[in-house]
C-alpha cells in the first residue's frame, strides 16, 4: 500500500461529494445534513472512547479511521479545507500546549 495520508481521504470525499446518494455514502451524509454529520461523528468519537477504554489496539484503530472519516466529511460539509486545520495545528506547535491555551480568548 502507498503512502496515503489525510488529504489523499480529503480530496476522496470532496470527489465522492460530486456523486449520487445512490452511489456514494458520503453523498449520502452530505444530503443529510450537518445534524445528521454530527451525530454520526459524536457517534463514532464514543465508540473510540470505548474502544480506548477496552485497551484492544484493533478496534481502536477502526474507530479512529471512523472518527477521521467523518470529521473530513463534517469539514467538506462546513466548506473548511484540511489544509486549514493543518496550518492551525502547525501554528499551535510553535508553543507549548499550556501556553497555546492560555492564549485563546476567554
Amino acid at each position: 500500500m502507498g503512502a496515503f495520508d489525510l488529504s489523499d481521504l480529503a480530496e476522496l470525499i470532496k470527489n465522492r461529494a460530486q456523486a449520487t446518494s445512490d452511489n456514494s455514502y458520503t453523498r449520502s451524509l452530505l444530503d443529510a445534513g450537518i445534524d445528521q454529520i454530527c451525530k454520526k461523528f459524536g457517534e463514532e468519537s464514543i465508540e473510540l472512547i470505548i474502544a480506548a477504554q477496552n485497551k484492544n489496539s484493533r478496534p481502536i484503530i477502526s474507530e479512529a479511521a471512523d472518527v477521521i472519516y467523518h470529521m473530513l466529511v463534517l469539514l467538506q460539509h462546513s466548506n473548511v479545507a484540511l489544509s486549514d486545520v493543518l496550518s492551525e495545528l502547525e501554528r499551535r506547535t510553535a508553543q507549548s500546549g499550556h501556553a497555546e491555551k492560555a492564549s485563546r480568548p476567554k
